[in-house]
């Protein structure tokens, strides 16, 4: 199973033919036929109702705001936690997709999950377009993200996990675990 962010490290990455086994982040389903698209944010709701995507999970609190029955509510977390990064409120579409990923399989490859950015600038494929931040905005902090996804890592520590980033790309220090390992994103290509 492929959890698929949306940082620019896979922006080249042809990935057709295989988007049955993608849980993608918002608007990737503008460019592929996803089974599965995480949008905690209910503008990309919208959006992923105009594509073919089979289910669209978002927020508990969103999902009687659309009549499809495609729409459905984000896993419950599987773990508690005290920190603000625990609430689930606070989870955004990544770390969401590589929980539905970890559910629905047991090897899931992790793609796109850039965290950090190079120029200070926001690192999303989709910066610029309709319902994303303009190009210019400052990047987003990757701690809450970091720690999400360590917490799944670490609770489905049964799963086996593949990180596939760039070549300069830094492990973080909550993500190096028995069951993570990273390679080069240009394998993909």
């Amino acid at each position: 199973m492929i959890a698929l962010g949306n940082g620019e490290s896979r922006k080249n990455l042809k990935l057709k033919n295989i988007e049955d086994k993608i849980v993608g982040c918002n608007a990737a389903c503008r460019d592929f036929d996803l089974n599965h698209v995480v949008c905690v944010d209910h503008r990309m709701v919208n959006e992923a109702l105009q594509s073919s995507a089979k289910n669209i999970y978002t927020r508990k609190d969103w999902v009687d705001r659309f009549e499809d029955p495609r729409v459905q509510t984000v896993p419950a977390l599987p773990f508690k936690g005290r920190s603000k990064a625990d609430d689930p409120w606070n989870w955004g579409s990544g770390p969401y997709a590589v929980l539905i990923a970890s559910c629905l399989d047991s090897d899931i490859s992790l793609i796109g999950f850039d965290l950090y950015s190079h120029n200070g600038k926001i690192n999303n494929c989709y910066k610029g377009t309709p319902n994303y931040d303009v190009s210019e905005k400052r990047a987003v902090d990757p701690r809450y993200w970091i720690h999400q996804i360590g917490r799944i890592f670490s609770y489905f520590d049964y799963n086996h996990y593949t990180i596939y980033a760039a070549e300069d790309w830094e492990c973080p220090r909550e993500w190096k675990l028995f069951n993570v390992e990273v390679d080069s994103i240009s394998k993909l290509l």
